[in-house]
């Protein structure tokens, strides 16, 4: 597994870090900041894998979930990656990833769709996590093909090696 932040939605791949009854809830998530453990529960010691982000997104208005992205989510973050110095993973998997994340193609920005259809609502997710670096993010892409279709079934979710 990639060190660094991701964002993954395929069980295939989740399966492969972690044993699903060893995923944690956002709730505690915030909760091990005030005391992060030494050894993770996936990837051998090195991953941990929270599950919780789109039912966040999905249960706050529009702009309490930019504020809540910004700051609250964002520091937890930045306090994870702190501690483990970059040699851990932090997975935040979204069950419906595949269908609420989007990327603007004029503008190669990453969104979640807020409401249903092509033109819903959309916020801007990489701008509040990322703080605008999205040039950093990389697709992940498993698949057992030389050259595996970048918007295909092997695309399962997204990377970007630190958020600053």
């Amino acid at each position: 597994m990639r060190r660094g932040f991701s964002l993954l939605w395929e069980p295939r791949v989740l399966t492969d870090v972690i044993v699903p009854t060893a995923v944690v809830s956002m709730r505690d998530f915030f909760a091990l900041r005030k005391a992060w453990p030494d050894d993770l529960p996936g990837s051998e010691g090195d991953a941990l894998v929270v599950a919780g982000l789109d039912g966040c997104l999905d249960s706050l208005s529009e702009q309490d979930a930019v504020t809540w992205l910004e700051t609250d989510l964002k520091s937890v973050v930045l306090s994870f990656q702190e501690h483990y110095e970059g040699q851990a993973a932090l997975i935040l998997w979204l069950a419906s990833g595949r269908t609420r994340i989007g990327m603007d193609l004029a503008d190669e920005e990453y969104f979640w769709k807020i409401g249903a259809g092509r033109d819903g609502a959309r916020l801007p997710l990489g701008r509040y996590l990322w703080g605008g670096a999205e040039a950093d993010v990389a697709r992940i892409l498993v698949s057992e093909e030389k050259d595996p279709d970048f918007d295909g079934n092997a695309y399962v979710g997204l990377h970007h090696p630190r958020i600053s």
